[in-house]
């Protein structure tokens, strides 16, 4: 299809625009956080809200009318968005990097999916040992089934991972395949703690055909050129996505931390201690733990800001960052997770009894940040590690 048919009417919206749209979405999210929770998935309102600033389509190419900002924006604007709602922020940075990642794939595939309409959400199951997939004429054949589909129910298409089987050499090769919401089934198994309004319900595919140019194998999107690059030439789409994507989703832990700073040191200034009367802002011990926690947030912010311009100019130089580069990328995104939790948690434990209450925002916070830190490439063991290992001269054990 016409990429000038697949193009938004006027120009995207610039970083400054999107920045300030999203901040004036912070207080509306908080009041829709308890709801998000409820429904068990992000409220359609913010659905709408997410579409009409131009937030989903940050990453999204310019030919199609996306925003195509420097990859560094969505930690930046996911952060603010995760002020108000940890779970939309959740939904935001996972459908809006697919963007990002559709870019890296054949032409044809980008064509039929934006041609649909470039305002497709596109989610993701990329667990690959729960997918089997075989080779047939013109493409594969697809079957499995997949936890932690985040968002989900927006969603009109799909990157499923699976392990592709060669019968004649043994090799198994990870792929992901991208599918329209009328191959696959939606089983709603989302129950959970933290991160509950993200909507991350199973996906389950019985033998569907895929065809060929809507798979990639995952050795193809770890740095420079792809199946992508003949339109989508730009520095955006040559990153190496598979080791840069925590950032996205870290931006998730950051904009929880930043919000429990926020509401922390908003009502500490005026509480008073149950038991003694004093002005809770008088307490050293509080000050101290205030402190901590924002040098800990602004130290996870600064880690994860820095390698992804770090990833940018090593492509802007014709290059592609190595494989300890990437296992350093891998290691930063988890740790600046992790340093985030620190953060909520020392504010939940310095926030006394009060923080327990279900009114009160930083228990959500507690509770998000910690299932973010659940995620494969932000969980601390996994991704240190796999840094390790790459470190002291191993095989990483999982493609970078």
């Amino acid at each position: 299809m016409a990429e000038a048919k697949m193009a938004r009417s006027g120009a995207a919206p610039d970083f400054p625009e999107l920045l300030a749209r999203a901040e004036a979405l912070v207080p509306v999210l908080r009041e829709r956080a308890g709801e998000a929770e409820e429904l068990r998935r992000v409220p359609d309102e913010t659905i709408e809200d997410l579409h009409r600033t131009g937030l989903f389509r940050i990453l999204q190419p310019k030919r199609v009318g996306g925003s195509e900002l420097p990859f560094r924006s969505i930690v930046e604007l996911v952060s603010v968005i995760g002020r108000g709602c940890g779970s939309t922020a959740w939904v935001l940075a996972n459908l809006a990097a697919h963007h990002w990642l559709l870019g890296m794939w054949p032409k044809q595939a980008q064509d039929e999916i934006w041609g649909q309409s470039p305002d497709n959400l596109i989610g993701s199951a990329l667990i690959f040992p729960r997918g089997r997939a075989s080779r047939v004429d013109g493409g594969y054949r697809l079957t499995g089934r997949w936890p932690f589909s985040s968002g989900v129910d927006a969603a009109a298409w799909n990157l499923i991972g699976a392990i592709l089987h060669d019968q004649e050499s043994g090799i198994a090769q990870p792929r992901i395949f991208v599918l329209p919401a009328s191959d696959y089934q939606i089983i709603d198994t989302w129950h959970v703690i933290g991160l509950g309004g993200t909507g991350s319900k199973d996906v389950a595919v019985e033998d569907v055909f895929v065809p060929d140019y809507r798979s990639i194998a995952v050795e193809q999107i770890v740095g420079g050129p792809n199946p992508g690059s003949e339109v989508n030439p730009a520095v955006l789409y040559r990153l190496p996505a598979i080791s840069l994507f925590a950032f996205c989703i870290a931006g998730v832990s950051l904009g929880i931390a930043q919000g429990a700073i926020e509401y922390f040191t908003q009502t500490m200034r005026t509480r008073t201690s149950y038991y003694t009367g004093r002005n809770l802002a008088d307490f050293v011990t509080l000050q101290v733990h205030l402190a901590e926690a924002t040098a800990i947030a602004d130290a996870a912010r600064a880690v994860i800001l820095s390698d992804c311009d770090d990833a940018t100019r090593i492509v802007e130089e014709g290059a592609v960052p190595s494989l300890e580069q990437r296992a350093r990328y891998r290691r930063d995104g988890a740790y600046s997770a992790t340093l985030c939790t620190r953060a909520v948690d020392l504010l939940f434990r310095a926030t006394g009894g009060g923080a327990i209450y279900a009114r009160n925002p930083l228990q959500r916070a507690f509770r998000d940040v910690h299932a973010a830190n659940a995620h494969y490439v932000l969980n601390w063991d996994i991704n240190g590690a796999m840094y390790g290992r790459v470190a002291l001269g191993l095989s990483a054990d999982a493609t970078l």
